[in-house]
């Protein structure tokens, strides 16, 4: 089989030469009876017929092989046919077929062929193949497609002659690169298969009656010899092929597991050979940035990445560059439940380098499940953030928003062993009053949104700035804590410091981390406690706070006594004025737009959302009190119809999402045209264009040294407490 003269004897007497790769190096593999019987037993897979079995199989195969952690920890996900189809087609199908559908001769047609025969494919993240097998079975289709249009223009005699080979597409036409080596060989026994499939289908396609076409030499063996093209590589450090296209689907890996799955020392390799590409940003992220750099003018590519990729670094690492550098981005998902097992939502952007005319498709599903609606736009532009609005990407923060106080992230504990139940916590206060100075109610979101009450269920242990010797006075807090959080800490500490080692054993210069011994330093407190965030809360009689993961516009007064969580976003605001342009629609519109995402759940970040949003910047007296009275309109309403219909606020809203009049789409409504007002933002102006607008404006202010104003109420106002009503969140 690795020797192209036949056995004259023997075995393998008259067994065809396959090629000198697959069979190049043999090896022994012991089997047990089992395994034996599995294989050529009554039922055992060489008796089976897998002539109809799709080489598609090796994907599902491929990620089977690997156990959950492996699969975690490479970014490693089997991808469908049909979001393979979401890259191949508007890449490498339509641009071709549109080419074969405008010639005009049989000469024409046999050019593209011969172009055809040379058109390079690359998947530089290549696993078992699927995409290279799906490109190599589209482009076949092509080849047919342009066998069967010249054949209406020739005789059945000039076809023949010029028909040959009847499949013109080689698998070595197709590279691909990965670090599993199993993948690999998986990716070259897919190609192998497919120019065995796509001859199949040739022959069935042109065998009819009206012609003598003759098949004779059109044989699949022997197999091309692959090793050359499909390499196990890192595809972030080694040089890709020349090819014309590039498709593919990267690992997903997010930039704040990067270094527990891959290490430090090879982290800082990747940042160090990329430093163009944040550091924040997605794995994924360097496959789409080195494919444009690697695209010639008029080459096309097409990815998957995680929904990430059109937000704050990793879209400024990745889409930003691609438009910014000639590219056009031609067809895209901007967000889809991804199909594979993966808990994850992807986008898929497909671009060409250059320009491309006409409208451009623009795909995204709403919803968290595989069967969630989809809305499908065509659009002139699709721009970097893959959205269907106003691209966002230019907005700046303000210097004015920024160094407030206005805008925090709650309190990150980092271990479970300094929290406790409310039960447990009050008796605790009860039998020692103390305790009560370093035991606080804490507020998660599902806490805040999603009980009807509304409180916290927990209470969190917070030392806040004591020394070891002083927290240690609150013996059982302390004890607790010793016990359960300082073990874990050292833990984590000892493995910080061995990746560092690795890192700058690897690179004497290399960036290391110290959050863990930083935190074993001080293993008492909680991991970031927030002492700015609690200094400006602990001044206000109330602070807003909102759910930092969140679908729905849902802001709510807390008493300072509260701790909130970092599943919150707080904002030290204590007037009914600053609360209404919060809660209101104009603000939840920007935030849609510039916001990060967990899953399909927008995310609230400071940087992103509140530094860049212009709050009114001329409002009248009576348009500030509009606001706050709209505001506390709005809550007295909302705690009326929580506790009459006995739901959380979660729920509460879900309510407004459903078709008919609510009471509370009335009060929003109310609000957002109070807030318009303060604005002096004109009737029917799309809110979107004139908040980035506005921003823009000011940001030229900030740069002239202009007075720009910041959140919370004008400095005009009188008496701030008039604005500052009761109610509140409290324990």
């Amino acid at each position: 089989m690795n020797n192209p003269k036949p056995a004259l004897a023997g075995r393998f007497k008259g067994v065809r030469y396959f090629n000198g790769g697959l069979f190049s190096k043999v090896e022994p593999i012991e089997l047990t009876n089992a395994e034996l019987e599995l294989i050529g037993g009554d039922d055992g897979a060489a008796l089976m017929d897998w002539s109809k079995v799709s080489p598609v199989i090796f994907g599902s195969l491929f990620q089977q092989s690997m156990d959950a952690n492996e699969r975690h920890a490479l970014g490693a996900h089997f991808t469908s046919e049909a979001d393979i189809q979401r890259i191949v087609g508007p890449t490498i199908v339509r641009p071709w077929r549109e080419r074969i559908d405008q010639a005009k001769s049989a000469k024409e047609l046999f050019e593209l062929r011969r172009e055809l025969m040379d058109f390079k494919v690359l998947d530089p993240a290549c696993g078992s193949g699927n995409f290279l097998y799906v490109s190599f079975r589209e482009l076949a289709r092509l080849d047919l497609r342009i066998l069967t249009r010249a054949e209406e223009m020739l005789t059945p005699k000039e076809f023949a002659n010029r028909a040959k080979p009847i499949c013109a597409i080689s698998p070595t036409q197709f590279y691909g690169l990965d670090i599993d080596t199993f993948g690999v060989e998986l990716a070259k026994v897919s190609l192998m298969m497919a120019k065995k499939l796509a001859l199949d289908e040739a022959i069935t396609v042109l065998s009819h009656d009206q012609t003598q076409f003759s098949f004779v030499d059109e044989d699949a063996l022997p197999l091309d010899n692959l090793d050359g093209n499909v390499q196990r590589d890192d595809a972030v450090f080694c040089e890709w092929p020349k090819v014309d296209t590039i498709i593919g689907n990267p690992p997903f890996q997010s930039k704040n597991k990067m270094i527990d799955e891959f290490g430090r020392a090879y982290v800082n390799r990747v940042r160090t050979a990329h430093p163009e590409v944040p550091g924040r940003a997605d794995y994924c992220v360097y496959w789409l940035r080195k494919a444009h750099d690697q695209l010639q003018p008029g080459q096309r590519a097409g990815l998957v990445g995680t929904n990430t990729i059109r937000q704050n670094y990793s879209r400024i690492g990745g889409l930003d560059h691609i438009v910014r550098n000639n590219g056009t981005i031609t067809e895209a998902v901007s967000s889809q439940v991804w199909s594979g097992d993966a808990v994850v939502h992807v986008s898929i952007v497909n671009w060409v380098k250059g320009e491309q005319p006409g409208p451009k498709k623009l795909f995204k599903q709403n919803g968290d499940q595989l069967e969630s609606p989809w809305e499908v736009r065509d659009v002139d532009t699709i721009n970097s953030a893959l959205s269907f609005g106003i691209d966002l990407k230019d907005a700046k923060a303000l210097t004015v928003n920024a160094k407030s106080d206005a805008c925090y992230q709650g309190q990150t504990h980092g271990h479970d062993g300094f929290l406790m139940s409310h039960s447990e916590a009050t008796l605790m206060i009860a039998a020692e009053p103390s305790f009560g100075e370093v035991l606080f109610p804490f507020l998660i979101t599902d806490d805040l949104i999603g009980t009807t009450a509304g409180k916290p269920s927990r209470y969190v242990i917070d030392f806040g700035k004591r020394e070891l010797l002083e927290a240690q006075s609150y013996k059982e807090l302390f004890k607790r804590v010793e016990k359960r959080v300082l073990p874990d800490r050292e833990k984590s500490a000892a493995k910080e410091k061995a990746e560092n080692e690795e890192a700058l054993k690897d690179n004497p210069k290399a960036k290391i981390a110290k959050d863990h011994s930083s935190a074993l330093e001080r293993w008492w407190l909680l991991f970031r406690a927030r002492e700015k965030m609690l200094a400006a809360t602990a001044k206000l009689p109330r602070y807003i706070a909102c759910g930092r993961v969140t679908k729905r516009p849902i802001f709510e007064f807390i008493d300072p006594a509260i701790h909130p969580n970092d599943s919150l976003t707080v904002f030290p605001l204590a007037d009914d004025y600053s609360f209404g342009v919060l809660q209101s629609g104009i603000h939840w519109q920007w935030f849609n737009e510039r916001c990060s995402s967990m899953k399909a759940d927008p995310r609230y970040t400071s940087n992103t959302v509140f530094d860049s949003f212009p709050w009114p910047q001329d409002p009248k007296p009576k348009t500030v009190k509009a606001v706050a009275e709209a505001a506390v309109a709005l809550r007295t309403l909302r705690h009326k119809l929580v506790e009459k219909h006995n739901m959380g606020l979660r729920e509460l809203y879900r309510t407004t999402e459903k078709p008919g009049a609510h009471p509370l789409k009335d009060a929003q409504a109310k609000l957002d045209h109070a807030v318009r007002e303060a604005f002096g933002m004109p009737k029917g102006k799309d809110a979107v264009q004139f908040l980035f607008d506005l921003n823009q404006e000011l940001a030229v202010k900030q740069e002239n040294g202009q007075e720009v104003r910041g959140p919370g109420l004008p400095s005009f106002i009188n008496d701030p407490a008039a604005y500052i009503t009761s109610d509140r969140l409290t324990a």
